[in-house]
């Protein structure tokens, strides 16, 4: 149960450290990392074996500079390792909650964070949108994942506290637009590509009135013309966020969207060539997050896959938060569904979420090739596994997530040994290849 007087510390104080200037963020910064990397030194056998490995001790890690040399740690690194070799000692196992990445690489992962970790994620997340207007008793609609329905506690819900009305994904597009307009929001918020997906709805049918004040768009992203082509039918501003299920928020545009402020007093956020080398500012390079809260389980020199760009601009907005500026998202990642309904890539990532044998399959990739067809190529994490046992159930599974039948959709599963990167070096799991694209812009 989330403790709202200890969020509430927490985002006060979040506020005010916007405004540090970059000496007293970066001591605070290197404060915090010393003891994060003595606790996971300590206490996750994982990482006291890497840096063994390397030679590190938590007295050759005091400055942020001294993170290269740690090795870079991906997800698959992680994946097969059991969880008491990466939750740290000092934690009760069993009063830990359980969360799991939205499989956007096509390999989901499960990770550990306490209570009060929780909470501090609550407060970070909040504080990017109460800087770009939201207001407590803002009525705040979300399109999302069922799993986030109970994010907000029946406190919240009596009192109307940043209480969020949760809107399923999987509901059908009228459906979605019927209920958000009903619901009248202050604070439309959710899913990008949902959140674009809705606005063509809306256009579609001409029946509906929805005019937030505020969009926030995250999880998936969408390119810069879709952001506007959301703008342009809400006739509200959207701010884009960024983030990833093991640190929670990462970075968000303000008013100003001069670029991405990174939230340097959650986690530092490096960009890094294929050697592991920061990189320059306005170079590109690869994100590579160490959380500065994440005890738990602790998540350090990690990398998904992301790219980025680091900016040396200073805001007009007045807060000192470092900028970045994001790679764009794909519009060859909607699906089409033969009646017409573009899917994003949430969603699909979202259906192999709650496959019932998610945790038998170690990677996945859906790709669309034809109008009334996708494949989908499944790595499984042991080969013992029945396929045909797991095809059969994977099927029925996606089929009554999009409600469509066999005649309609023909859903076909290839068992593969491996599924190689694309051409930018990422698992992208969503793919399009029909030969004519949907006008999405």
């Amino acid at each position: 149960m989330p403790n709202l007087l200890r969020i509430t510390y927490y985002i006060a104080a979040a506020l005010k450290r916007v405004h540090w200037k970059k000496e007293k963020l970066r001591k605070y910064q290197e404060k915090r990392l010393r003891f994060v990397i003595r606790n996971a030194y300590e206490t996750v056998p994982f990482y006291r074996e890497l840096f063994k490995r390397n030679g590190i001790t938590p007295n050759d890690i005091k400055r942020i500079e001294d993170l290269e040399k740690i090795p870079v740690v991906k997800k698959e690194d992680l994946k097969y390792e059991t969880p008491l070799r990466l939750v740290s000692a000092r934690f009760d196992f069993n009063k830990l909650k359980k969360l799991r990445t939205s499989g956007s690489t096509g390999e989901p992962f499960e990770f550990y964070i306490s209570g009060t970790e929780d909470d501090w994620r609550k407060a970070i997340y909040l504080r990017a949108n109460i800087s770009c207007g939201q207001r407590p008793r803002d009525r705040w609609v979300v399109l999302t994942a069922p799993h986030h329905f109970y994010d907000t506690t029946s406190i919240q819900k009596k009192v109307g506290i940043f209480s969020q009305t949760c809107i399923s994904i999987f509901t059908k597009p009228e459906e979605q637009a019927e209920l958000v307009s009903k619901a009248n929001p202050d604070i439309l918020d959710g899913y990008s590509g949902s959140l674009f997906l809705l606005a063509k709805e809306v256009v579609e049918t001409g029946s509906r009135m929805i005019r937030p004040k505020i969009i926030f768009g995250t999880a998936d992203s969408v390119d810069s013309s879709s952001r506007r082509y959301i703008e342009e039918i809400f006739q509200a501003p959207f701010y884009d966020q960024l983030g990833c299920a093991e640190v929670d928020r990462t970075a968000w545009q303000c008013p100003e969207k001069a670029g991405y402020h990174m939230d340097a007093d959650s986690v530092i956020i490096q960009f890094v060539d294929k050697d592991g080398k920061e990189v320059s500012d306005g170079e590109r390079g690869e994100i590579i997050y160490t959380s500065l809260f994440n005890y738990a389980q602790p998540f350090i020199r990690y990398s998904i896959g992301d790219v980025g760009v680091p900016l040396s601009e200073d805001c007009s907005c007045n807060r000192r938060l470092p900028l970045m500026k994001i790679i764009e998202g794909r519009k060859d990642s909607f699906l089409v569904l033969p009646n017409g309904r573009l899917l994003s890539p949430m969603t699909f990532w979202t259906i192999m979420r709650y496959f019932e044998q998610a945790n038998e399959i170690d990677r996945f990739r859906v790709i669309q090739k034809k109008w009334a067809s996708i494949e989908i190529y499944v790595k499984t994490k042991d080969t013992s596994v029945s396929n045909e046992r797991l095809e059969k159930r994977l099927v029925q599974h996606i089929r009554k997530c999009l409600q469509v039948d066999e005649a309609s959709l023909d859903i076909v599963v290839k068992f593969v040994k491996e599924i190689p990167m694309d051409k930018t070096g990422r698992l992208r799991s969503v793919i399009c290849e029909l030969p004519e694209l949907p006008n999405i812009t």
